[in-house]
């Protein structure tokens, strides 16, 4: 599963916090610009003749490492944005008929520039499905940025010291999976992703992924908060990032200003907690 989904203004550094979050986390880095005549053999790779050798040999793309920046995601073609979807969900890539096992720990971010339109195309309901959490950004306030520029002009670096491994990463995902999960939490999930589907706005509602989703986030939090259990705070927290590109609102609700952000706060407030 992808983990952010980023729609924001061009110029707030998008391509540059991803790239410090790789960098923090100690994997590797890929970029990949997103364009019209971008194909999927230029994401996941293709077999290359060797006339040397007389034989094929696998030319990896750019998916082959641990975090894809696919910056402006919505210019390419749905042809092309569908070549993330099995590397996003099951973690490989297949490549003329073979299956190749992407490498551990494996992370799509993915932005869309909000302002042009013009030669975009929308997302696939498949493929936002697959996003963890999708985040608008918005430029920064007066404040933070006169930082921003104070810092370019006093040429101020940071140097910046990897606080994990690849293996500390995988080792915390297994302590997350050992968190406790009850059946009442169980069914406050599944109770809010029924009544997002049910809603009368909604046009198509979330996937079985959303439910997921809630619960290993939910996990993730009791595991910050120390806690060895999920409770519904650790559900809500991150519920309306989780939720909000996972539903669509019917034309006529839209119109009216209804958006998938007020959908997703109104079921949360109506669904009773444990």
């Amino acid at each position: 599963m992808g983990t952010f989904y980023w729609k924001a203004p061009p110029g707030v550094a998008k391509t540059k916090l991803a790239k410090t979050f790789s960098e923090l986390v100690s994997v590797g880095f890929k970029r990949i610009q997103f364009t019209p005549d971008l194909l999927p053999t230029d994401i996941v790779g293709t077999m290359m003749f060797d006339p040397k050798k007389g034989e094929f040999k696998i030319r990896k793309g750019p998916i082959f490492t641990n975090m894809v920046l696919a910056d402006e995601i919505n210019r390419a073609s749905p042809k092309t944005q569908s070549a993330l979807l099995e590397a996003m969900e099951e973690k490989q890539v297949t490549i003329e008929g073979t299956t190749y096992k992407l490498d551990a720990p494996f992370l799509v971010m993915a932005t869309q520039n909000p302002i042009e339109q013009e030669g975009t195309y929308p997302l696939p309901e498949a493929q936002l499905d697959r996003f963890l959490f999708k985040v608008n950004v918005a430029y920064p306030n007066k404040s933070d940025e006169e930082k921003i520029v104070k810092k370019i002009v006093e040429k101020a670096g940071v140097n910046l010291k990897a606080l994990f491994e690849k293996s500390d990463i995988l080792s915390l995902r297994k302590n997350i999976e050992k968190i406790f999960v009850s059946e009442e939490i169980i069914k406050y999930i599944t109770q809010i992703v029924t009544k997002l589907r049910e809603s009368p706005v909604v046009a198509w509602g979330p996937s079985p992924r959303a439910s997921i989703a809630l619960m290993n986030v939910g996990r993730a939090s009791a595991f910050l908060g120390e806690r060895n259990f999920v409770s519904p705070l650790d559900v809500n927290k991150f519920a309306i990032e989780i939720l909000n590109h996972r539903i669509g609102i019917k034309p006529e609700n839209e119109i009216e200003g209804v958006t998938t952000k007020s959908v997703v706060s109104d079921v949360l407030s109506q669904v009773d907690t444990i």
